[in-house]
C-alpha cells in the first residue's frame, strides 16, 4: 500500500473521508525523548478501505486532516484514544469531535476495566492482531511493509469492532452513557497542560502545607522547563529530586548539592539558581491559600463504610455487566462514605441511577447487605425503621413475591 507523503494526496483522501458517517483513527508516535508526543504515522479507515498519512514526509500540510478531526458531521472512533486525541490538540489547538472510544464503550458492556484492543478484536469478531510491530520506531524511514501492514490492521478491525459494539450500546440502551463519557474526552481542559498543577503527581507524597507549598513552585518550574525545551520531565529534574527538594527546602547553594536526590554540580548551574528562586517563592506562599492535601487528610472516609461500598460496587458491576471502574473508584468510595453530596462521577447521570443512589441507602441504613443462595444480595427497609435489619431469609421459590404489605422490620431483597 502506498502511503500519503504529500499535502495534495492528503486533501483528497481527507475529502472523501468527509462523506462518511464514521471514520476509524490510530496514530503511531514516540515519546520517549521528548516532552510532546513527536506524530510519525496516522492511519484512517471509512467502509472503502484504509489510508496511511507518513506525518514525517518532507513539506506535507497536516492542516486537511486537522480540518477533518474538527468536522463534527464524521463521527471519529478510537480505541483508548486519550493520547491520540491529545497529539491532535497539541499540533493543531483544536480537539476531534465528535468521537467514539471502543476501549470506553467496552467498559460500560462489561469487558472489563482495561480491555487491550487485541483482546477486544478476538472476543468481538474473533480477528488476531500481529503484535511483531508493536515496539518499533515509528520515525524511521522508510517503513517496512510489515509496519504498514501493522498498522493498517488497527482501523480496519476497529470498524468491525466499533459496529458490534455501538449495535450491543443501542440494544442495552446504554449508547447516552458512553456519550457522557466522551464530553470528558472531548473537553480541551483534558488534554491542557498547566505547570501550576504539576505537584499533584507528587500530592500522596506530601505531608505538610511547607512540602505542598515548596513542591508547587518547584514543580511548576519543572514543568515550564520540559515544555519549553520539548523534553521528558527526567531530563530535567528527576522525581525523588523533586520530592527532596520539597520536602527538605534547601535555601542556598550548599543545601541544594547536599540533598541526595539531587544530581553532582547541578546546584551550580543556572537550573540550580531557577531552584532556589522556586524554593524561596513556595516559603512565602500564604498556608492559608494552599489547596487541600486529599491524600492527608484522608478524605475522611470511614474504612469500614469504604468496604462495604467496595461490595456494593462489586455485585452492581456484575448484576448489570459493566466495569466496576467506570462507576467508581477508591477515591470516590472514600469521599462518598465523607459525604453524601460528594462531587464525584458516581453521584451524577447514570452512574447515580446505577450506583450512588444505592451507596447513599447503604451510608443511611436503608440498604443492607446479605447473601442468599451464595451472592451478596441487597437488603432494603422503610426509611425511619427502628432497629437492625435481620438476616436475609431464603426464598422458598423462585417465583414467589416479597413485601406486598409485610410486618414492620420484614426486608425484600432488592433487584439491583
Amino acid at each position: 500500500m502506498t502511503m500519503i507523503t504529500d499535502t495534495n494526496a492528503l486533501k483528497t483522501v481527507c475529502a472523501r473521508l468527509a462523506k462518511a458517517p464514521y471514520i476509524t483513527v490510530d496514530t503511531e508516535f514516540l515519546r520517549e525523548t521528548t516532552f510532546w508526543p513527536k506524530l510519525c504515522v496516522v492511519q484512517l479507515a471509512d467502509a472503502e478501505g484504509p489510508e496511511v498519512v507518513d506525518a514525517l514526509a518532507p513539506g506535507i500540510d497536516l492542516t486537511p486532516l486537522f480540518e477533518l478531526m474538527d468536522d463534527r458531521n464524521v463521527l471519529k472512533v478510537f480505541h483508548s484514544g486519550r493520547q491520540d486525541i491529545e497529539i491532535f490538540h497539541h499540533l493543531s489547538g483544536k480537539v476531534p469531535h465528535p468521537v467514539f472510544d471502543t476501549q470506553v464503550a467496552a467498559m460500560v458492556l462489561g469487558f472489563g476495566d482495561s480491555i487491550s484492543y487485541d483482546q477486544l478484536v478476538a472476543r468481538t469478531t474473533g480477528g488476531v492482531i500481529d503484535k511483531s510491530s508493536r515496539f518499533t520506531d515509528w520515525s524511521r524511514r522508510p517503513l517496512s511493509d510489515e509496519q504498514v501492514t501493522y498498522a493498517i490492521a488497527d482501523v480496519t478491525h476497529l470498524r468491525d469492532v466499533y459496529e458490534k459494539l455501538a449495535a450491543d450500546l443501542d440494544k442495552r440502551g446504554r449508547a447516552d452513557w458512553v456519550s457522557e463519557e466522551m464530553e470528558v474526552l472531548t473537553s480541551p481542559a483534558t488534554y491542557e497542560a498547566h505547570p501550576d498543577d504539576a505537584w499533584r503527581r507528587f500530592a500522596s507524597r506530601l505531608r505538610k502545607p511547607r512540602d505542598l507549598a515548596v513542591m508547587i513552585e518547584v514543580a511548576a518550574w519543572r514543568e515550564r522547563e520540559a515544555q519549553g525545551r520539548d523534553v521528558p520531565r527526567s531530563r530535567v529534574l528527576k522525581d525523588d529530586a523533586i520530592v527532596e527538594v520539597a520536602t527538605r527546602a534547601p535555601r542556598d547553594v550548599a543545601a541544594l548539592g547536599s540533598l541526595r536526590a539531587f544530581p553532582r554540580g547541578y546546584e551550580r548551574s543556572k537550573a540550580g539558581q531557577e531552584i532556589l528562586e522556586a524554593v524561596e517563592r513556595g516559603l512565602k506562599r500564604d498556608p492559608a491559600d494552599l489547596p487541600a492535601l486529599e491524600a492527608q487528610r484522608g478524605n475522611g472516609g470511614n474504612p469500614a463504610t469504604v468496604e462495604l461500598l467496595k461490595v456494593l460496587l462489586r455485585m452492581i458491576a456484575e448484576k448489570h455487566a459493566v466495569a466496576a471502574k467506570v462507576l467508581a473508584n477508591t477515591e470516590d468510595l472514600e469521599r462518598i462514605s465523607a459525604d453524601d453530596d460528594a462531587d464525584v462521577p458516581a453521584l451524577s447521570g447514570w452512574r447515580r441511577e446505577l450506583f450512588g443512589e444505592q451507596a447513599l441507602k447503604l451510608k443511611a441504613g436503608t440498604l443492607a447487605l446479605g447473601i442468599e443462595r451464595g451472592r451478596v444480595v441487597a437488603l432494603e427497609r422503610e426509611p425511619g425503621e427502628d432497629g437492625p435489619l435481620p438476616a436475609p431469609k431464603p426464598r422458598r421459590s423462585r417465583g414467589r413475591r416479597g413485601g406486598g404489605g409485610g410486618n414492620g422490620g420484614e426486608q425484600a431483597t432488592q433487584e439491583i
